[in-house]
């Protein structure tokens, strides 16, 4: 059965399956709309380019079915904020479990190093009906034996640099790149990035950007 794929601002990810909607990390640089008919929401850590408790309580309280999969630091954030605790998942890394209709393993538990000065959080990667990674704020490879058909690549962060990204796509492989989480980037920005890491990674993969609108089936 397919998945499409469609992005939303940043880091945030819609797919849709047979009339089941999945978002990831629908966060302030996201476009709302994203979380349109979603019957689940993964987050993959507490920064707020990948959550607000507030908007996302908000659509807990419009859509009674929605339920959400997150580290446990953001299930009490999303407490705190009036969301109802008996939809609310705490994940760790190796858990596994079905949402919306998607099968979805947990791997990864730690964010990146944005600096020695700061703390590191809990992140935890989503790999989604085995296919699909979204690995958050990380570069958490896939679990071994598994072929990733479409990776969401990060391309800018304050925790990483270009070559690293480079040197991620080219470790899982993927037949599709995605790029993602990379709402701070100018349009020159943008253009650049594109045209680097198809350069510097010899095709290890199909990288192709999602606009507004634009979707990719899996």
């Amino acid at each position: 059965m397919s998945t499409t794929i469609s992005k939303h601002g940043h880091a945030c990810i819609r797919l849709e399956k047979d009339g089941h909607v999945l978002v990831l990390d629908p966060g302030a640089f996201s476009d709302p709309a994203a979380l349109d008919g979603a019957g689940a929401v993964l987050v993959t850590h507490e920064h707020v380019d990948h959550v607000v408790p507030d908007r996302l309580t908000a659509a807990l309280a419009a859509a009674p079915d929605l339920q959400v999969w997150a580290p446990g630091v953001v299930v009490d954030q999303l407490v705190a904020a009036g969301a109802p605790a008996d939809r609310l998942h705490a994940v760790t890394e190796g858990d596994t479990f079905t949402a919306a209709g998607f099968a979805v393993e947990a791997v990864g538990n730690r964010h990146a190093v944005i600096h020695p000065s700061i703390p590191v959080v809990a992140n935890a990667a989503y790999l989604i009906d085995g296919v699909v990674l979204h690995p958050g704020d990380s570069f958490t490879p896939p679990p071994a034996g598994v072929h990733v058909e479409v990776l969401l690549l990060p391309v800018s962060a304050p925790w990483m640099k270009l070559s690293e990204a480079a040197d991620y796509l080219q470790a899982v492989a993927p037949r599709v790149a995605v790029p993602i989480h990379d709402a701070i980037l100018s349009d020159a920005g943008l253009g650049l990035v594109d045209r680097v890491i198809p350069q510097v990674t010899g095709g290890v993969a199909e990288y192709r950007r999602l606009g507004a609108g634009d979707t990719l089936t899996v």
